[in-house]
């Protein structure tokens, strides 16, 4: 069996070493759905929505309306810094394939019940372009 969900929130970045517009300041409505296959339980449910909610909804807040920014870029930090803006600082830059990587390692680290035997994460950075990555837990 199959459930999913879907989330979204605000946030800017930039990808500094980028050839054409991105190397800018800018942000996105991002939306993410998280798919979990699994077997129902007594309670007839793969995961109850709520409890997944649970998970996502603080990773969601960490990032909403604020910038992520990577490590190295020194100047992008120092400013937000300066005028006090909420920033996530990461260890990677800030593409979507990376987000949707951080969302999936995030997820799966959260002690999801051992009925769960896959995770998928798809994370729209625009109406017309997503990264997607799925893995199999449990196995």
């Amino acid at each position: 069996m199959k459930i999913a969900k879907e989330f979204s929130w605000e946030m800017g970045h930039r990808l500094p070493e980028h050839f054409g517009k991105c190397k800018n300041i800018h942000g996105h409505s991002y939306k993410m759905i998280v798919e979990l296959e699994g077997d129902v339980d007594k309670n007839g449910m793969v995961l109850d929505y709520y409890e997944l909610k649970k998970i996502i909804n603080p990773i969601v807040e960490e990032l909403d309306h604020a910038f992520l920014v990577y490590k190295d870029d020194r100047e992008v930090i120092d400013f937000l810094t300066k005028i006090n803006s909420k920033k996530i600082v990461a260890s990677f830059q800030s593409t979507v394939e990376n987000i949707c990587s951080y969302f999936l390692d995030r997820i799966k680290n959260s002690n999801l019940p051992p009925n769960i035997k896959s995770l998928k994460v798809r994370i729209c950075e625009t109406p017309d372009d997503y990264a997607e990555e799925k893995i199999q837990l449990n196995a």
